[in-house]
């Protein structure tokens, strides 16, 4: 039966806005994080990027945390946490001393890439041997650290044994929806910018899913775009700040979140049109009742188990009406 009633959550990259700076865009991580805790979100997850100057999400253990600070209930995590830049043992104190001081309040997603260009994945990297390669390796070594004292081996993360951190296995390829599968663990696909694989890879996960200790049966979340307003006149216009996002990605340039623009044709040639459409193609976009129908038409062919939405609108206000409006939307159907 498809579910619609779902658990929704929250994506930040918290990116800097034109005429703004970092410590605008921690503030403004900090008041939506606040706003969609009212709203009844279930988490609010910070991402990982690195050498990107229009995103303040390098250190995302940090800005977990000052999230922890500030709301009382959400539970925060991370979107993920990029394992080729870390050693397990270092995430597992870190995720462990959070989950002491914040008990049932903190979740660990855990990505394969970098979350950067391969340059900066140099700089950051533990040592010239590290790869995605080894994830399989650093996510079992992660489920050994926070598991009881019994099966800890002679290094142990102080604090971190006993927390049982929920671990959580992003992915945007068809890749990590093996490892999910085998270890028994949540995935979370990354339709919100790589929604090519989306449907083979959720395929993947749930026919091959052994029932372990953490889940006895599969548990899709899917990551998506959602711009929302009053009017789908409105959020058209809007959805022309996440066009220009995508641009930026597709020409590898960094300008920070913009304001809509009348038309996107004047900024994109045909080229870059496509390529920014094909990777915002899941996008929920409109007004309550347009929301509405195009979220049924894909619980229909997905029924994904949580939703986690993402929306890149420049006006504060606006974005935060966008997540009420989507909140509205699954709470009345």
């Amino acid at each position: 039966m498809t579910n619609i009633n779902i658990p929704v959550s929250v994506l930040n990259l918290v990116p800097i806005r034109q005429g703004q700076g970092s410590q605008e865009a921690i503030d403004a991580m900090v008041d939506l994080a606040q706003a969609t805790e009212k709203m009844g979100y279930s988490r609010y997850w910070i991402a990982e990027h690195h050498n990107t100057s229009t995103l303040v999400s390098s250190a995302t253990s940090i800005l977990i945390k000052h999230t922890l600070d500030h709301t009382d209930h959400i539970r925060v995590g991370s979107g993920g946490i990029m394992l080729p830049n870390h050693s397990p043992l270092v995430v597992a104190e870190q995720f462990g001393t959070m989950a002491t001081i914040y008990p049932d309040r903190l979740d660990l997603g855990l990505g394969r890439a970098p979350g950067t260009d391969m340059q900066t994945a140099n700089a950051l990297r533990r040592s010239k041997n590290d790869s995605v390669f080894a994830f399989p390796n650093d996510v079992q070594s992660l489920l050994t650290f926070f598991g009881p004292e019994e099966r800890q081996g002679k290094v142990k993360a102080f604090p971190g044994v006993g927390t049982n951190v929920p671990i959580y296995i992003l992915g945007s390829s068809t890749d990590s929806a093996y490892l999910a599968a085998k270890l028994g663990l949540p995935y979370v696909f990354a339709s919100h910018f790589a929604p090519r694989y989306m449907e083979e890879a959720i395929s993947i996960y749930r026919d091959r899913f052994q029932p372990s200790e953490y889940l006895s049966k599969p548990y899709m979340m899917v990551c998506l775009n959602v711009i929302a307003a009053e009017t789908n006149h409105e959020a058209s216009i809007e959805l022309t700040t996440m066009q220009q996002f995508f641009l930026n990605v597709v020409r590898g340039t960094q300008s920070p979140l913009s304001p809509p623009v009348k038309n996107m044709d004047v900024i994109w040639n045909p080229y870059e049109k496509e390529a920014a459409l094909s990777m915002s193609s899941v996008t929920l976009l409109g007004d309550k009742q347009t929301i509405k129908d195009q979220l049924i038409n894909f619980q229909d062919k997905y029924n994904v188990d949580e939703i986690m939405a993402v929306s890149y609108i420049f006006d504060p206000e606006k974005q935060k009406r966008s997540y009420e409006i989507f909140k509205e939307v699954i709470d009345n159907i």
